[in-house]
Formats: structure tokens, sequence, C-alpha cells
């Protein structure tokens, strides 16, 4: 039986965790796919629930691992925009399948689900 209390820090799982785990990353990545460029106010709107302070949180650290694009112009008043670079929409396949398994998998109900990494509804 293998040892659970040991973490190897070259398992592709635990980096991939490491980077995208959290509830909202995948739904920012998602958002940004279904409307090629957003701005933060947009982003804002269209994730449902986040604060503020968790969605620059989340915008920072995906940028930081370059999946997203922040591109800052300098005007009055300012204007930011974000975009997923090639890097991040090497992400939607997996996004595609968590749809999925979701949808295969989730308590049935009234209402319907529908996604894919084109129209991914929450």
């Amino acid at each position: 039986m293998a040892n659970l209390t040991i973490i190897d820090s070259d398992c592709p799982i635990i980096y991939t965790l490491s980077i995208l785990g959290g509830k909202w990353k995948w739904i920012i990545i998602d958002r940004l796919f279904e409307n090629n460029v957003m701005r933060y106010g947009e982003l804002k709107k269209v994730v449902p629930h986040i604060t503020h302070k968790m969605l620059s949180h989340e915008l920072k650290e995906l940028e930081a691992e370059k999946l997203i694009f922040r591109e800052e112009y300098h005007q009055i008043p300012p204007k930011v925009e974000y975009s997923l670079t090639k890097k991040g929409k090497s992400l939607l396949p997996i996004l595609d399948t968590m749809c999925e398994w979701g949808g295969n998998n989730m308590p049935k109900s009234d209402v319907e689900h529908v996604c894919d990494a084109e129209t991914l509804i929450i």
C-alpha cells in the first residue's frame, strides 16, 4: 500500500491543482473563453457570488501562471481587458470533460443543466 503522507512534488496532478485549485479559476477561464475578451466589471457580473477581492486575487494568479493575458490601456478612465492565452486555451478540453462528468453524475432536478466549453451555465 502506498504511503499517503508523502506528497510527490513531481506529480502532475499536484502541480495542476496547485495552479487551478479552488472554485473560481475554472469559471473565470470558461467565461473568458465564451467572451474572448472581458473587462474586470464584465467578469464580476458573470462570475456568480465572487467578491471583488477574490476576483482580483484569482486574476492575478491566472496571469502569473500565463493562463490569461492582461492588457492595460493608458487612458482616462483606465481600461484593462483580460483574455485567455494559448496556454489557458489548452485547458478547454479538461473543462469540457469536467462538465460532462458533472452532467452525468450530478443529482437530477427539474432544472436542465447545459454545458460545454462554449456554453457552460452554472
